[in-house]
C-alpha cells in the first residue's frame, strides 16, 4: 500500500486541475465517510431516538434531498451572482457553512432520554443541514468533473486523482474508529470529528482558489441564457423545456433507474455494516480492533480497486466493468446465503467486499453522467453544457433512496424487536436474539442480490458504450 500511494501521490504535481479537483473530494470524503457510518447507530442506540420520530425525519430528509438537487443545479447553471455561476466559488464559500453542518450530528443538544422528541428534531435539522451543504459543495464539483476537459482520457485521470483523495479521505473511519473505540469513547469521537471539519474545510478551500472550470471565462451572464436560444433570460417554459430535454434522454432514464438502486446500496451498506457485524460476529471471533480495520477497509478498499483498474477502464470502458460489478455482488450474495451464518470469517469477508464493490462501482458514476452531459449538449446544439443541471435532476430521482434505505432497514429489525434487543446483550432472551440474527443475516444476503439483479435489468440496455475509445466528445475551450 505504501508503495502505491507513493507511486500515484509520485505524479499529483504534474496536473495542478486534477489535483484542485481532488481536494474537494479529500475533504468532502473524510466528513462524509464519517457522517454516513456513525449517524444511524449513534441517533439508534446512544441518542435513543424513537422509531417513529427516526422515520418522520427520514421523510423530511427525503424530501428536502430530493428537491434541493435540482433546485441548486438551476441556481448554479442559471444564476447571474458569482458564488452560483461559478464552480470554483460555490466550493470556496461553500467549505465553512459544510464543516459546520457536519458537525451538527455529534454534540447533543441536552440530555436525550429514551424516546425524546427533541432527538428527532436533532436528526431532522442534522440531515437536512448536512445534506443541503454537501448538495451545494459536491454538485458545483461534480459540474467541475464535465467541463474541467471533454477529453475522456483526461476525465479518467481525474478519476484517478479523486480516488487517490477519496481513498486518503475515506481512511478518516478507520482513525475514528481506532480513536474512539467505535464510538465507545464519545468525547475522543467528538474531538475527532472537530479535526476532520477543520481539515475538510481547508482542503476544499484549496480547491475553491485553485480550480477552474472551461466555461467561467465566458462569464456568468453566459449560463444564464437559454442554452442554444439566444434569449436574454429563462422563463419558466425554457427551465421545464430543458429539464424535458434531460428527462427524455433515454440513457438518462436508464442511469437513474440503475443509479436509484445504487444509492440504495451504498445507503445500506454504510449504515448497517456496523451493526450488522456487531450482532452476526462473536466479540470471541472478530474483536473490536479487527472490526475496526475491517470498517477501514469497507472505506478504503474501493479506492484501491478503482486506482488498480484504470488499465481495464481504458481498455474495456466503463460500462462493462459496472455490468461486471452487478453480477459478481449477486454471486457472492448467493453463495453467502447458501453457506449460512455461522461461517464468521467468510460473513466478515462477505460485509467487507460487497461494500467494497458498491463503492468502488459508484465511484464510477461521474463517467456516464459526463457522457451524458456530453450527448446533451451536441443533441441539442447548446454553447455550454447543463452540467449542474443533469447532475441535480439525476439526484432528484435517486437521492430519496438515501432515506428509504435506512427507513426500511430499521423497519424490519424493529419488527423483530432490534430496539428493545440492540442494548440487551447476554440479558436477551435467546430465541428473539436468534429471530433477529436470522433477519439481519437474510437481509445481509437477500438485498444485494435482488438489487444487483434489477441493476443488471437496467444498465444493460444502456447505449453510450465507446466513449473510452473517442479522444474527445467536444473540444475544450
Amino acid at each position: 500500500l505504501k508503495l502505491f500511494l507513493h507511486y500515484h501521490i509520485g505524479h499529483l504535481g504534474a496536473h495542478p486541475a486534477a489535483v484542485a479537483y481532488s481536494m474537494t473530494t479529500l475533504g468532502a470524503g473524510m466528513m462524509n465517510s464519517i457522517f454516513s457510518f456513525y449517524y444511524v447507530k449513534l441517533f439508534l442506540n446512544r441518542y435513543k431516538i424513537s422509531e417513529g420520530a427516526f422515520h418522520q425525519s427520514q421523510v423530511v430528509y427525503m424530501v428536502w434531498n430530493a428537491v434541493n438537487d435540482p433546485l441548486f443545479g438551476y441556481l448554479q447553471d442559471n444564476s447571474h451572482v458569482p458564488c452560483c455561476s461559478q464552480r470554483r466559488l460555490s466550493i470556496l464559500y461553500g467549505a465553512p457553512f459544510y464543516a459546520i453542518a457536519f458537525l451538527l450530528a455529534w454534540f447533543p443538544w441536552r440530555e436525550y432520554a429514551p424516546g425524546d422528541w427533541m432527538s428527532g428534531v436533532h436528526l431532522m435539522v442534522a440531515l437536512c443541514a448536512f445534506d443541503g451543504m454537501l448538495t451545494f459543495v459536491l454538485l458545483a464539483q461534480c459540474a467541475l468533473f464535465a467541463e474541467i476537459s471533454g477529453h475522456h482520457q483526461s476525465r479518467l485521470r481525474l478519476i484517478k486523482y479523486n480516488q487517490v483523495a477519496s481513498l486518503i479521505g475515506s481512511s478518516s473511519v478507520l482513525f475514528c474508529s481506532l480513536h474512539s473505540q467505535n464510538m465507545d469513547d464519545f468525547p475522543s469521537f467528538q474531538g475527532f470529528t472537530v479535526l476532520v471539519a477543520v481539515l475538510a474545510c481547508g482542503c476544499m478551500i484549496y480547491t475553491g482558489l485553485h480550480s477552474e472550470s472551461r466555461f467561467d471565462t465566458k462569464g456568468s451572464a453566459q449560463r444564464s441564457n437559454y442554452q442554444g436560444s439566444g434569449q436574454s433570460t429563462l422563463s419558466f417554459s425554457l427551465v421545464t423545456s430543458m429539464t424535458l430535454q434531460i428527462l427524455t434522454n433515454r440513457d438518462f432514464q436508464l442511469f437513474v433507474l440503475m443509479n436509484f438502486f445504487q444509492v440504495f446500496m451504498v445507503a445500506f451498506c454504510n449504515n448497517f455494516t456496523m451493526i450488522f457485524a456487531e450482532h452476526l460476529i462473536p466479540p470471541n471471533v472478530l474483536p473490536s480492533l479487527a472490526k475496526s480495520f475491517m470498517y477501514g477497509a469497507g472505506f478504503i478498499c474501493p479506492q484501491l480497486v478503482v486506482l488498480s483498474s484504470q488499465s481495464l477502464l481504458h481498455s474495456l470502458g466503463y460500462y462493462k466493468i459496472i455490468l461486471l460489478t452487478f453480477y459478481v455482488e449477486a454471486g457472492m450474495a448467493a453463495v453467502m446465503l447458501v453457506l449460512g451464518p455461522h461461517h464468521y470469517y467468510i460473513l466478515a469477508f462477505f460485509l467487507t467486499a460487497n461494500m467494497v464493490l458498491v463503492q468502488a462501482a459508484f465511484s464510477l458514476f461521474n463517467l456516464p453522467l459526463a457522457d451524458i452531459i456530453d450527448s446533451d449538449l451536441q443533441r441539442h446544439k447548446r454553447s455550454s453544457p447543463l452540467s449542474s443541471m443533469v447532475f441535480g435532476t439525476n439526484a432528484l430521482f435517486t437521492k430519496p433512496a438515501q432515506s428509504l434505505a435506512p427507513m426500511l432497514v430499521v423497519s424490519i429489525l424493529n419488527q423483530f424487536g432490534y430496539e428493545n434487543l440492540k442494548d440487551a446483550g447476554r440479558d436477551a432472551n435467546p430465541s428473539d436474539l436468534e429471530a433477529l440474527h436470522t433477519t439481519m443475516f437474510y437481509l445481509v444476503c437477500v438485498v444485494p442480490m435482488c438489487i444487483a439483479a434489477l441493476q443488471v435489468f437496467a444498465w444493460k440496455p444502456f447505449s453510450i458504450r465507446s466513449s473510452h475509445t473517442v479522444d474527445t466528445m467536444y473540444i475544450d475551450g
